[in-house]
């Protein structure tokens, strides 16, 4: 999000400045850059790069600081990773930048965003581009062949965003204590009220909690079309009223009875480490296997997904319109876009983050580097992968956040 983990939501106390935005001229008409790839790569050379990104995670932290390193090397650029608990922190700084008329000096220069966070910054003009499609590595993710790339939680990204990994909603257990672990929502009640405290969410609105809603929400919706629709175009309470129902009845065979609810994704695997839990969830298909790797879960660990498909989308960087340092960002998106980043962020000894290059793109020896054919019993075939459900419309995390909050948030 990864990481989310990895795209955190958009705070409610960031409405009254974005409503006071839309009386603003716009202010996305950006200096251009050069045409020439060679001369942006020139102009970043000696720039200092602010990359606002989710700190939540000591293995992507390291990466980003490998990534730091090589951007140092090759490019002569400075990257300096600007660790957040919520990525709202960095639209609101972004929102006060423009309402104080700071067109070209933003404290920014790229942002580790998707979903909510994104609709947002694009609908109030704040995101600098289209920028995505001038980026060399780009193509490799063969975006006319994965449509994926090209759409965030169903919104066109319009090339205000850059790909950098993929992730999915993945399910983990002990098998020394599981045997047949639950295949669907329905089931996973059935498993929790047999097998009281041993499994739970993060709290809402954790991202990974919050995915966990949605994922709820779609298998026991009617007509789950109705979410890639805007939430206010549907009589929310109706719709999302077997969600709650469902909560009630899960709530106390939970963790702790449904009372307390562990803060965030680590929070949750280390609870499956210390032995806890006997079942949890991740938004990388990998991370079980790199825990198992870090010796961080047991190795009887294995992963799967729901028999009928599991949330997925990919995760993205952009520029904010006034980023000080435009020329320093793109190249430092496009390195991430690189066969040599990518092969590294999915190798499970690293991070373990999926690849959103097509293998089709790269030469025999540059695939030969993202083989994850090494037999780990908790990592998932890639075919297993395939069973993808897309995400709703953004509106529908808003209002189960601010749903969820009403009914079980204890003060």
């Amino acid at each position: 999000m990864p990481r989310p983990p990895l795209a955190r939501r958009l705070g409610a106390a960031l409405l009254v400045p974005l409503l006071a935005l839309a009386a603003l001229p716009s202010l996305a008409d950006e200096a251009p850059l050069p045409e020439d790839w060679s001369e942006i790569r020139a102009e970043a050379r000696g720039q200092t790069v602010y990359w606002n990104a989710w700190g939540g995670d000591a293995t992507t932290n390291r990466y980003i600081g490998w990534v730091a390193e090589r951007m140092a090397q090759r490019h002569g650029v400075e990257v300096i990773h600007v660790k957040l608990d919520d990525t709202a922190a960095a639209v609101s700084r972004v929102i006060a930048e423009k309402s104080a008329g700071n067109v070209d000096e933003g404290a920014i220069d790229l942002v580790w965003i998707n979903g909510e966070n994104f609709a947002a910054m694009k609908r109030h003009g704040l995101l600098f581009g289209p920028f995505a499609w001038r980026l060399p590595n780009f193509s490799l993710t063969a975006p006319e062949d994965n449509p994926e790339v090209l759409t965030d939680f169903t919104l066109p990204t319009e090339g205000y965003e850059s790909p950098w990994g993929k992730a999915q909603l993945t399910f983990y257990y002990d098998a020394a204590r599981v045997d047949t672990p639950p295949g669907d929502i329905r089931a996973l009640l059935d498993w929790a009220r047999a097998h009281p405290g041993r499994f739970t969410y993060p709290l809402v609105p954790d991202f990974l909690g919050s995915t966990f809603l949605k994922q709820a929400l779609i298998e026991l919706v009617e007509d789950p079309a109705v979410l890639a629709e805007p939430a206010d175009a549907h009589d929310v309470a109706a719709i999302t009223a077997p969600l709650w129902d469902y909560l009630d009845a899960l709530h106390p065979h939970l963790w702790r009875q449904g009372r307390h609810f562990p803060a965030s994704g680590p929070e949750l695997k280390q609870l499956m480490g210390d032995g806890e839990l006997d079942l949890a969830f991740t938004f990388n298909p990998a991370e079980p296997a790199a825990a198992v790797a870090d010796h961080r879960l047991p190795p009887s660990t294995r992963s799967y997904v729901l028999d009928d498909g599991t949330l997925g989308n990919v995760h993205f960087v952009a520029i904010p319109f006034n980023a000080r340092h435009k020329a320093g960002a793109m190249v430092l998106a496009n390195f991430l876009l690189s066969p040599e980043a990518q092969a590294r962020k999915q190798d499970i000894a690293v991070w373990g983050d999926p690849t959103v290059l097509d293998m089709d793109r790269l030469s025999a020896e540059q695939r030969a580097a993202f083989s994850t054919d090494d037999g780990h019993p908790a990592r998932l075939p890639p075919r297993a992968l395939e069973r993808l459900r897309p995400e709703p419309h953004p509106s529908w995390m808003e209002a189960l956040e601010e749903a969820w909050r009403a009914r079980y948030a204890r003060g």
